[in-house]
């Protein structure tokens, strides 16, 4: 037990010591990292509270100077009004086609035919019938002729003159069955020829040669019902859904624009022909027909189009009091939808939330109907994070 005394003690740990140099100054280092740290982090939190949370500012502006411009914007679709599908009026077999998509086409021109061997052989066979009753009829006519003599000489009997009159009669109706079964035989002949009923591009080739086409799905298997589409690209205009709250904003005869989705930058002159006397019941909408007034290669059907409604300047209408200019803001400056919204208006670091009357909505932007002026900015982006009066900063 004594000889291990002296290793006991070289184990205990003397607390009298002090704590060497270097280990005091890591500790007073972490101390110093920790005070920095939380210092920090206040100050961090300190200068984002009154920094103010970082938004997007846009300038509302007015659609147009002085109450005129733009007052309504509608989208909708370039749609044609002369457009056909061609197609056989009897089924058969397409012998000869003559479409290609882009291809012009002048009315009257043969764009198919299919095959007529039985049509060709029932017209040869209606018009030997016809030749047949006709020899008939030229041979009855002169006998019925000397008969009506007779009977007015009181030479032959009312018996025998009925009999050939009765023989007369029915050899003339066998010539009108002829000639309208020539008739029928030669427009079923007629049909196997396909037409185009007015000069226009091909748009659409449905069928090929070989294939069996008919007027309507028949037979079953792979029956076609169509050949081809020719569209009459003259007849080009643009139809718009216009909701019906704003209906009354728009005019017969009214100056309008166009504006392609696939061409933004291009401002096509256009006109209103006509409000189409209904409305869509359940989308709450109307249908306006749009002329094109310049004509153009680049305007192809079923392009989706935006409309601008014009009106004039300065001047009211007829038992009115002119209309104010429309006012328009991008759609991620308002929070809300229907009738009304809430726009976040900047007054220098701050934003004040303002409820607004919302008018009609397009793919970028919501018309303002009261609410906001011309020259007030709003906050634009997301806006849940804002609230009335809350502190911002703007940025580029």
């Amino acid at each position: 037990m004594d000889n291990k005394s002296p290793h006991l003690d070289q184990l205990r740990i003397d607390r009298s010591k002090p704590v060497s140099a270097p280990w005091r100054g890591v500790i007073v280092l972490l101390l110093v990292l920790v005070v920095l740290g939380v210092g920090g982090a206040g100050a961090w939190y300190y200068w984002q509270a009154n920094a103010g949370l970082p938004i997007h500012a846009v300038t509302v502006q007015s659609d147009s100077a002085g109450g005129g411009g733009s007052s309504l914007d509608a989208s909708g679709y370039v749609v044609a009004r002369r457009q056909a599908t061609l197609s056989a009026q009897i089924i058969g077999t397409v012998v000869y086609l003559n479409a290609d998509e882009g291809m012009h086409v002048r009315q009257g021109d043969v764009i198919a035919r299919v095959n007529d061997s039985n049509y060709s052989a029932t017209l040869r066979q209606a018009v030997a019938q016809e030749r047949q009753a006709k020899a008939a009829l030229d041979d009855a006519a002169p006998i019925y002729a000397r008969y009506q003599r007779l009977r007015d000489q009181s030479a032959i009997s009312m018996d025998a003159f009925e009999n050939e009159r009765a023989a007369y009669d029915a050899a003339r109706t066998a010539m009108e069955v002829a000639e309208a079964a020539v008739a029928v035989a030669q427009s079923n002949e007629n049909f196997t020829t396909v037409r185009a009923p007015f000069a226009g591009e091909v748009t659409d080739k449905v069928a090929q040669i070989g294939e069996i086409v008919s007027p309507a799905a028949a037979g079953g298997g792979d029956t076609r019902t169509g050949i081809a589409q020719i569209t009459d690209m003259d007849s080009l205009e643009v139809q718009v859904d216009v909701s019906e709250n704003y209906i009354d904003r728009v005019r017969a005869g009214e100056k309008a624009t166009i504006t392609l989705n696939a061409y933004p930058d291009w401002q096509i002159p256009a006109s209103v022909i006509a409000i189409i006397p209904t409305a869509d019941q359940s989308k709450g909408t109307v249908k306006v027909r749009i002329a094109i007034e310049a004509k153009d290669a680049r305007i192809l059907p079923q392009m989706g189009a935006r409309v601008s409604f014009l009106t004039e300047a300065g001047k009211a209408e007829a038992g009115s009091a002119p209309r104010p200019a429309a006012i328009t803001v991008p759609l991620n400056a308002v929070m809300g939808g229907g009738a009304t919204g809430t726009v976040f208006v900047v007054h220098y670091d701050t934003v004040e939330a303002r409820q607004v009357r919302l008018g009609l909505k397009t793919a970028q932007s919501v018309t303002i109907l009261s609410g906001l002026a011309a020259g007030d900015r709003v906050a634009a982006g997301d806006l849940a994070t804002l609230h009335n009066g809350a502190k911002v900063r703007i940025q580029d």
